[in-house]
């Protein structure tokens, strides 16, 4: 017969009541926080007009005009036009939505792979939990460009293959992440009570641990997403991105960098700030979520 002590205290960790109101505090003090606003409405006008605006601008993008090439920003063109006559508005757009995309998903792999990792090599301990983190270490060693530019000799770059190796690339630092926060939460008294009561590893990594790791990877997943815009954008401008004529925000500031000294500046800046945008955006909420759950950061 189950002790009526170790019954309640598993009952008290498995549908924790008195965690309510905290929550909500600590969602009322993130909407509060200036960053969190920030960041929520840069990433919202990004999302919008990247999504929204070829419904509203239905132009072209590789319709080439070479009648209007590099004109400066009119009522036609609001953000003018490339070396081929093309909308930069329009391509500005469309770029957008890949690069949100691709940096999205990315992030969303390399966070569930992480996740699984982590929990997997802190739950084993021992001689396992050693040998995962040197797989690990051995990952991290090996210089991520380097496999970058294997991948882009041997295959033919678009949006899955990107997503599947910035995502393949970008999950260590989340798995140590999370093997740390288990290490530490797997003596607590709840889960020595689900043991007890016979819950098998896997039940207690996804019904116990993980819904309390959940705010700390939450926090890594919106840094992870800053990650892999911006690595887009820079694969992009170092010519290692999507083939053209698929448009992403890095690939058109690096090609109107040949436009510099032409006084093309309608080139240059709107990639520029976009990028610029969506990764202040991305940070400011990262930083809101960690100091509204973070206990160590939140004001009394």
């Amino acid at each position: 017969m189950i002790p009526e002590t170790i019954s309640e205290t598993v009952t008290t960790h498995d549908a924790p009541k008195p965690e309510a109101p905290s929550r909500s505090r600590e969602w009322k003090a993130f909407w509060h926080n200036p960053l969190a606003v920030a960041g929520v409405v840069g990433l919202s006008f990004l999302v919008l007009f990247s999504f929204l605006g070829p419904v509203l601008y239905p132009v072209q993008i590789n319709n080439p005009n070479l009648l209007a090439t590099l004109h400066a920003p009119n009522a036609h063109f609001p953000l003018g036009t490339d070396s081929l006559g093309r909308s930069e508005l329009a391509r500005m757009m469309v770029g957008g939505q890949l690069s949100l995309e691709v940096g999205f998903a990315a992030a969303f792999m390399a966070t569930l792979l992480g996740v699984v990792y982590g929990l997997v090599s802190g739950m084993a301990g021992k001689w396992l939990d050693v040998i995962l983190m040197r797989i690990v270490d051995i990952f991290i060693a090996i210089p991520g460009l380097f496999l970058l530019l294997f991948v882009d000799t041997v295959f033919r770059p678009n949006a899955l293959l990107l997503v599947v190796v910035i995502g393949s690339l970008s999950w260590f630092g989340v798995a140590r992440l999370v093997r740390s926060e288990v290490l530490s939460l797997k003596r607590r008294d709840y889960v020595e009570a689900a043991r007890a009561l016979g819950a098998s590893n896997w039940r207690i990594m996804f019904k116990e641990l993980l819904p309390n790791v959940m705010g700390v990877v939450v926090v890594n997943a919106t840094f992870q997403v800053a990650d892999a815009i911006l690595t887009v954008a820079a694969l992009s401008f170092l010519g290692l991105g999507l083939p053209p004529p698929m448009p992403n925000w890095g690939e058109m500031l690096s090609s109107s960098m040949s436009y510099m000294f032409q006084n093309a500046w309608w080139l240059i800046y709107p990639p520029g700030v976009a990028i610029l945008i969506v990764e202040l955006s991305v940070n400011f909420l990262g930083d809101a979520l960690r100091q509204a759950f973070d206990p160590r950061l939140r004001k009394a």
